[in-house]
């Protein structure tokens, strides 16, 4: 068997598994692997930023299905990577990070860039390996791809010594068998328990106020005609979480839009007043759950996640079922298939007091012809789009804004940072997005503060010609937590004002893309359609917004949904709050 350089054994392996895309930043650590790269049928991002380059692998991830690749050289390289590597791992996004290190014989020494990447790492990723033996590098890199998308998918980081992607050694790239076999203490749970199964289907039957509450693991499995299919079949409402958005189409009768601290009314007041609470790939974090005490208080709990660890981790369940949520919605619906119920009957008053709730607090804002409001800026794109646009947001006001205002109507349309809320996420995230998802008009929801974390990829994107569009929501504030220390700490805005920012303009056409501004509402169509029709490159809008525009609904911090507030807050009146009735 012909021996080849450890460098090129990585790029063989990446085409096996059939990487098209990496994403990365040279260096001294990995130079060996960017050389083998160099003639490789395979594209080869250079990004600005290390950062940028985990969250592009990571929009690419979530656009795509398939697993992100983003490369790094040692040290400050792969450190960079940490906040990246977190935000995948919160979000359970499948992903493969590859790293240069120092030599073997200088593991240890404090060398110059060595850092101990699977130490600092081994938190927020779902495995890591170190590499110490050429002989080993085909499997692990098997391994790591293996692990990344199975299960729970997750990132996965490899670690490899200079000397490593130097060696030589004969390549044999295992089979997905002796990938497995190679694997026994790791044995993923798909089928989901039988008896379990039938236990949900009964309490569905016999259940008079459902609700079915829907995570990304709905996306993450592909099981949104599943979840459709069980929805229609037995008339229950559907809420998301943030990462569930495009799992069930928001203009569908049953949609409840968006739970939690800034769901909608109708959709937290289902929740509440619920007495059968069906989860489907969440994780009940404390930004659905509020004051957990008081979360679906007179509801029994059916819990479907692939993450054995996940159930009842948050909240106490009473019917877990442990396996791929694609798999068992397909069973359940054949148990829920061979007792006929007329089911239409059986939630009239629901599906009626949920209409009413509707009617009474939809989700609106005060408009204005005098400035342009954030909202009215998320409804024009999607009129523009004809809702079929990927959205990548950043993070802050305008990530709710444009989960609120935006209707999904396919999974992975809507990308964002929902477990660790990463600032800067959104804009490399697009770049991703679009390489991995070509066909589909892909466009960064960003606020100013979040988008000038990661401005310097403006070049990547330039570079290769990806005609992304970036909105600014510019309210030059770090909005969120001004909106916080509006309501809670008494209008004292401390280190919240971003009195000093870029001419967003000027700054896109310096990178050689293209700058557009809107200032008043009767712009903001316009802009939007002239940035449509720009195809060779990124257009950068610049939307100068409402300063002090308000994410609402709101529900604070550790309280429950019976303490949501719907109204702004005036000066100097308390907080408006209303009771569940």
């Amino acid at each position: 068997m012909e021996k080849k350089r450890g460098a090129d054994i990585v790029v063989d392996c990446l085409l096996a598994e059939g990487v098209d895309t990496v994403f990365g930043l040279p260096g001294g650590a990995i130079m060996e692997v960017y050389d083998a790269l160099f003639n490789a049928p395979l594209k080869n991002i250079l990004t600005r930023q290390e950062i940028a380059a985990s969250h592009m692998a990571d929009g690419y991830a979530r656009a795509t299905g398939k697993v992100g690749v983003v490369l790094a050289t040692s040290g400050p390289g792969a450190t960079n990577l940490v906040t990246g590597l977190a935000t995948a791992f919160m979000d359970s996004i499948p992903m493969v990070a590859i790293t240069g290190q120092v030599p073997t014989s200088y593991i240890g020494t404090d060398a110059f860039q060595e850092a101990d990447v699977t130490g600092i790492t081994r938190p927020v990723t779902k495995h890591n390996f170190l590499v110490t033996d050429i002989k080993d590098l085909p499997m692990i890199m098997r391994q790591a791809f293996y692990i990344a998308r199975t299960g729970r998918p997750g990132p996965v980081l490899v670690d490899i010594p200079k000397d490593i992607t130097q060696q030589y050694s004969e390549c044999y790239i295992p089979t997905d068998e002796e990938v497995k076999a190679s694997l026994p203490g790791y044995n993923p749970h798909y089928e989901g328990n039988i008896v379990q199964i039938k236990k949900a289907a009964e309490l569905i039957r016999q259940a008079k106020r459902p609700v079915l509450y829907v995570g990304g693991g709905v996306n993450l499995a592909g099981a949104n005609k599943e979840l459709l299919e069980l929805a229609e079949l037995t008339r229950i409402p559907v809420t998301t979480t943030n990462m569930g958005k495009g799992a069930f189409p928001e203009t569908h009768p049953l949609a409840l839009h968006m739970l939690g601290m800034h769901g909608t009314y109708y959709a937290n007041m289902a929740v509440y007043n619920s007495d059968l609470l069906i989860s489907v790939g969440s994780r009940f974090d404390d930004r659905v759950t509020g004051k957990i005490q008081e979360f679906a208080p007179e509801a029994k709990i059916i819990h479907i996640d692939i993450d054995p660890a996940s159930i009842s981790k948050n909240i106490v369940v009473d019917v877990p079922i442990v396996g791929d949520v694609k798999i068992v919605l397909k069973k359940l619906l054949k148990e829920l298939q061979k007792k006929p119920v007329e089911w239409v009957k059986a939630r009239e008053s629901w599906l009626k007091q949920i209409e009413k709730w509707k009617e009474e607090h939809p989700l609106i804002y005060e408009k204005s012809d005098k400035v342009i409001k954030p909202q009215y800026v998320i409804e024009e794109i999607y009129n523009v789009t004809k809702g079929d646009a990927i959205i990548s947001a950043g993070v802050g006001q305008h990530q709710m804004w444009a989960a609120m205002f935006y209707k999904y109507s396919y999974p992975r349309q809507f990308l964002n940072s929902g477990g660790l809320g990463t600032m800067g996420f959104g804009f490399p995230a697009a770049i991703g997005a679009k390489m991995g998802r070509p066909d589909k008009e892909v466009i960064a929801i960003e606020g100013d503060g979040s988008f000038i974390m990661n401005i310097q990829d403006i070049a990547t994107a330039v570079q290769y010609r990806v005609p992304i569009k970036v909105a600014i929501i510019n309210n030059e504030f770090l909005g969120m937590v001004r909106q916080w220390q509006q309501f809670f700490y008494d209008n004292r805005y401390s280190s919240v004002c971003l009195s000093v920012q870029p001419d967003f303009v000027k700054l896109a056409e310096s990178f050689g893309a293209v700058g557009l501004r809107a200032t008043k509402p009767s712009e903001v169509k316009e802009v939007l359609q002239k940035a449509m029709s720009i195809n060779d490159r990124p257009v950068i809008m610049d939307f100068v917004v409402d300063r002090e525009e308000n994410v609402l609904p709101m529900v604070p911090a550790g309280k429950s949904y019976k303490e949501m507030i719907l109204t702004p807050r005036q000066k100097g009146e308390a907080d408006t709050m209303y009771l569940v009735g």
